[in-house]
């Protein structure tokens, strides 16, 4: 479980409910973003989930630029990254949930390869086959839509009409 040292041995801070508990499971070091090595994708969830609300927002900034460039231009650790997006979706205590609810959007919607490989299908051909990246970003996001169901049942009664917007036009982009 991840949590936050006090700073001294053996202690630990857990007054957050334990989320993004699969993170080491992925190969961060080996795997791209738009920068390089995906390596800081674990750090940038952990301050969304555990930030303050500028923390967070600046954290999903950067994140976005890494995974979903321009809103629509998706990389290989882009897939990987989908679960713990839903996971820090369905959290009250993260700050940035609208956004994060259309981050997920982005990527559900994100076709900026294909288009590309069909103007230049040698893109196919490369070793690294980013049409592949975008499809199974795509079917992450997908493959999790019944949790949309439960975030459109708890904002019933929801007073947050951004984060109400949010979740309807993910439920569109999704056929939900």
């Amino acid at each position: 479980m991840r949590t936050a040292s006090t700073g001294q041995p053996g202690t630990e801070c857990s007054e957050h409910p334990a989320i993004l508990q699969a993170l080491d499971e992925v190969p961060w070091h080996e795997i791209q973003d738009s920068t390089g090595s995906a390596a800081a994708i674990p750090g940038l969830l952990d301050d969304i989930a555990r930030g303050s609300a500028d923390t967070a927002t600046a954290a999903l900034g950067e994140l976005r630029k890494r995974i979903c460039q321009y809103g629509f231009v998706v990389e290989q650790a882009t897939a990987a990254t989908v679960p713990f997006l839903w996971e820090l979706a369905q959290s009250p205590r993260v700050a940035c949930r609208p956004q994060i609810i259309r981050l997920l959007a982005s990527i559900a919607e994100a076709r900026q390869w294909e288009h590309t490989a069909s103007a230049y299908p040698k893109l196919l051909n490369h070793r690294e086959n980013p049409v592949v990246w975008e499809r199974a970003a795509r079917q992450a996001v997908h493959a999790r839509r019944g949790t949309l169901r439960s975030l459109l049942d708890e904002q019933a009664g929801e007073q947050d009409t951004e984060l109400v917007r949010a979740t309807g036009e993910l439920a569109r982009t999704l056929g939900v």
